[in-house]
């Protein structure tokens, strides 16, 4: 791990598409899940200002509750619920 690392549990590496769900299925947004662990994700997508703190995050036809843990103009650290 490095050494500056604040995570509790160890990201794992990934590249699979994702999509992040608003307003109940209302609205959808690609993204590109960078790295996934137990507790939470690194997600790609082209501008992350317009997602609001809480969402869904769909990964392999599964959803996920998230919260935003910290955003750039298009990368998302997200925290699951």
């Amino acid at each position: 791990m490095i050494e500056n690392e604040h995570r509790n549990t160890q990201r794992h590496r990934t590249l699979k598409a994702g999509k992040i769900i608003l307003h109940h299925g209302t609205s959808v947004i690609d993204c590109t899940v960078r790295n996934i662990s137990a507790t939470g994700a690194s997600i790609t997508l082209p501008n992350a200002a317009t997602v609001p703190a809480d969402f869904e995050l769909q990964i392999d036809g599964q959803a996920r509750p998230c919260k935003v843990a910290w955003r750039r103009l298009d990368r998302m650290g997200v925290k699951f619920k």
